[in-house]
């Protein structure tokens, strides 16, 4: 039964506030956004079920863009269709959005030495290693209950961490589902894999993935025939946004080539956004309107929405083109085989990406570790709210680091 447009709109509000928390709360990066996605909405809200999240983080690994934003946006399609996947990149993105656009408008080349060595600061750090660490455990409780999937599990961690780039975590996520298809693998392990009842068609996926395309090799003609400062900064702005894998950090060389360098923004600016960018919560691809005001002067608040808003289209337009697809064929006995085998691997790349850089850059010493360890003991034990968690360790953080 389809939902009322009534129901729809309110959904998409429901979708926009859930998220809208989340932007204003989810600190420490991509892979910390993950685990408070599904603190949220997959434990306490039970929008979906473990399986369907995992399918969704390891569809969304694989496709270029912002890969936690996208999984977002995938939750929100589910939960509310294509305004539901509005709301739910509008509300992540919407704090750190603004906070950059508004730091570039009002400090210019503001630097983050104010917050380099902040105690507060380390204690949202962290926070995210407590929120991924129950993330991994109980991810590993669905997603791997038996020791076939445990191997893979440890596979795919040996993999992340022996390869620590983007490509090393694809690989992961396929050694995951090619391992499904080596072990003997019990009927019950992937009988009942949740599907995903995609609520968008054929021709809307076609439609995106043709507009990602003409975007793609359209806009670098059109920043040539039209000499310009905004035309330019789109063009190298969705181009960041359309080929790089793994999102956040792995973004910046890219910015920096195709927008910062171009529009004259000199490295101590690029520096200081992204060093502010990084104590923010949400994701960090909106460190793109810091770049779009500072490129734009005369008109910095429209730079930095356009740039923005170019930075996450490319990969919405390839979520939405690639989503319906996987969604009829997730049914299938041999892909369900094969997702779970991915699932798992999932576990297994999380808790790569836990140990480093989380952990490695998160805790330096006795005291770090006592904040995290009371912090995943409260998670594990109290199910303490996460919202309450952050300011906690935050303020934790300033009182004894």
């Amino acid at each position: 039964m389809g939902l009322g447009p009534e129901v729809r709109r309110r959904s998409a509000l429901e979708v926009f506030l859930v998220f809208l928390g989340l932007g204003l709360s989810s600190f420490g990066g991509p892979v910390a956004h993950l685990g408070y996605y599904r603190e949220a909405l997959v434990q306490r809200r039970q929008w979906l079920s473990d399986q369907q999240y995992g399918q969704i983080v390891a569809l969304c690994q694989f496709l270029p863009g912002p890969s936690s934003s996208q999984v977002g946006q995938a939750i929100g399609l589910l939960r509310a269709g294509l305004p539901g996947l509005f709301a739910a990149w509008l509300g992540f993105t919407l704090p750190s959005a603004i906070i950059m656009i508004g730091l570039a408008v009002a400090l210019g080349t503001a630097g983050p030495d104010a917050l380099t060595g902040a105690g507060w600061l380390h204690g949202l750090k962290l926070a995210a290693v407590a929120v991924v660490a129950h993330a991994v455990i109980n991810m590993a409780r669905s997603l791997a209950p038996d020791w076939q999937r445990v191997v893979i599990v440890v596979a795919a961690t040996a993999v992340a961490l022996l390869w620590a780039n983007p490509f090393g975590q694809l690989s992961a996520l396929v050694m995951g589902g090619l391992l499904a298809f080596l072990l003997p693998m019990q009927a019950q392990a992937t009988a009942g894999n949740d599907g995903l009842d995609i609520p968008i068609g054929r021709r809307t996926a076609n439609v995106s993935l043709l507009l990602f395309v003409v975007a793609l090799c359209g806009l670098p003609l059109l920043a040539t025939a039209i000499p310009g400062g905004l035309m330019g900064l789109i063009d190298g702005v969705f181009r960041a946004g359309s080929l790089v894998f793994g999102g956040g950090h792995v973004v910046l060389p890219l910015l920096e080539r195709e927008v910062a360098a171009p529009a004259g923004v000199d490295t101590s600016s690029f520096l200081a956004g992204y060093g502010v960018a990084q104590a923010l919560p949400g994701p960090l691809f909106s460190f793109a309107g810091y770049l779009g005001a500072e490129a734009q002067p005369h008109m910095p608040i429209i730079g930095g929405v356009i740039a923005v808003i170019a930075i996450f289209l490319p990969g919405t337009l390839l979520l939405m083109g690639v989503l319906p697809w996987w969604g009829r064929i997730s049914g299938i006995a041999t892909i369900r085989r094969a997702v779970a085998g991915v699932n798992a691997g999932v576990v297994g790349l999380l808790a790569a990406i836990l140990w480093d850089p989380v952990i490695r850059i998160g805790i330096t010493g006795l005291t770090e570790f006592a904040i995290a360890a009371v912090a995943f003991a409260l998670l594990m034990g109290t199910r303490f709210p996460v919202y309450l968690l952050v300011p906690a360790c935050a303020a934790a953080g300033w009182l004894l680091l």
